[in-house]
């Protein structure tokens, strides 16, 4: 399968990246800031919210997965209002995405979201609702328009919503759940980036909202 990754250069994005490879898939790694030094991996220098650059990446593709994201410390990006990316990138670059996948016909999209975005809220707990009522609001709201737009898209969609991330490396399996409240508040990003694989290759995850964190101890 080809695979197109959205926000690919760090994080999960590039843990994703790395998944995808070692499955055999063929991978477009697109990103402002693209790394390099894996020959199964095609880089490609854009932005997300360059409409052009984006769909020329979205030639031929079979699937498409959004980890876009604001890598700045979020006190200082609510303190200060100001971020090395939009604040508004999340939703805006996946409408650029879909409205790509659309012209080419791409079918398949898994996005990356949050534990917490929607009816997962409630079972935050308080510290992390005081977190994304404080600290990150806008990437918050940013993210529930990023959901909204993408279940509405009429694509074959997947939204994976970890609980907080960490870079440990692990190959325990994580918990995936639908929206009950997870054993950890924790999961790796290799975690994450392997349930993002399943949802591009798995037809029983389409139209599901996953849960992922560790599993329990």
């Amino acid at each position: 399968m080809k695979v197109l990754v959205v926000g690919a250069s760090r994080g999960t994005g590039a843990a994703l990246v790395s998944e995808l490879a070692e499955r055999g898939h063929l991978v477009t790694a697109y990103a402002r800031q693209p790394g390099g030094g894996d020959e199964r991996v095609h880089h490609v220098a854009g932005d997300v919210l360059d409409r052009e650059a984006l769909a020329k990446a979205m030639i031929g593709q079979d699937a498409v997965a959004v980890t876009l994201g604001i890598p700045d410390n979020p006190f200082r990006v609510r303190l200060t209002r100001r971020a090395s990316s939009p604040l508004d990138v999340r939703s805006r670059g996946t409408a650029g995405v879909v409205a790509a996948m659309r012209e080419h016909g791409v079918p398949r999209i898994a996005i990356l979201s949050v534990y917490g975005i929607g009816e997962s809220y409630a079972e935050l707990p308080l510290a992390l609702k005081a977190f994304f009522s404080l600290a990150i609001r806008p990437q918050v709201d940013d993210h529930e328009r990023q959901e909204r737009l993408v279940r509405a898209s009429g694509l074959e969609w997947t939204i994976v919503q970890p609980t907080v991330l960490h870079d440990e490396p692990t190959e325990a399996a994580p918990y995936v759940g639908s929206g009950e409240r997870p054993p950890s508040m924790r999961v790796s990003r290799r975690q994450v980036a392997r349930v993002l694989a399943d949802a591009l290759e798995q037809d029983a995850l389409v139209g599901r909202v996953l849960t992922v964190s560790e599993a329990a101890g």
